[in-house]
């Protein structure tokens, strides 16, 4: 009997509904059979490490073995990740009232503190007293520390910040992603990548 290949990708972090998932819900799966395809989705894997909602370790080995075993004709073709994460969240969510909260408390820490520190870094190159000598050599007039240089400087600041953050309210200005989401999905690739290695080191899993 010819050998079907079947082919899979997984993310490194995957996210199920419960303790009990399908192929489908971890993995992209293509296959030239799509009857066999249909049926490999609803394939359920091997779950009874998760007892609750946290962050679980797969390796694509057990996937792949538990392919092999219901369908043994199948030749697996792994184009995704060898070592992955999967999340199941706790299905109750906080009330609007502790979100919105939280959000509240987050833009006011935002804003109290990148105001000090541009206010740290305006002081310690005192820039009030570099604009007062710069006002003094063009205009040859002694500033009252509100000219055209100071609100010029105020405008190019927020104005700066908008076009490096490329994101105004709902708006982004441009299809690229913003700093604030590169340095997300950064953190986020480093924290699955150190569940993966701190698993991988625990002896449980090394007999």
């Amino acid at each position: 009997m010819p050998m079907t290949t079947v082919y899979l990708q997984i993310d490194k972090n995957v996210k199920i509904s419960g303790t009990s998932f399908a192929l489908k819900e971890i993995a992209k799966v293509s296959c030239s059979d799509k009857a066999l395809e249909t049926k490999l989705k609803l394939l359920k894997i091997p779950s009874s490490q998760i007892n609750g909602p946290g962050r679980y370790v797969f390796s694509v080995m057990d996937v792949i073995e538990t392919i092999q075993k219901q369908y043994p004709t199948v030749e697996v073709n792994n184009l995704g990740e060898t070592d992955f994460v999967v999340t199941l969240e706790k299905k109750s969510q906080p009330s609007l009232v502790w979100q919105w909260s939280k959000t509240i408390f987050v833009c006011i820490l935002s804003f109290f503190g990148a105001a000090f520190s541009i206010m740290a870094f305006n002081n310690d190159v005192n820039i009030t007293k570099l604009f007062g000598q710069l006002y003094h050599l063009f205009t040859g007039n002694t500033s009252n520390g509100f000219t055209v240089l100071e609100v010029s400087y105020s405008i190019g600041l927020g104005a700066g910040i908008i076009l490096f953050f490329n994101h105004f309210s709902k708006r982004k200005l441009t299809a690229d992603p913003t700093p604030l989401e590169v340095k997300m999905r950064t953190y986020e690739d480093e924290i699955n990548t150190t569940i993966i290695e701190a698993d991988s080191r625990n002896p449980k899993n090394n007999p």
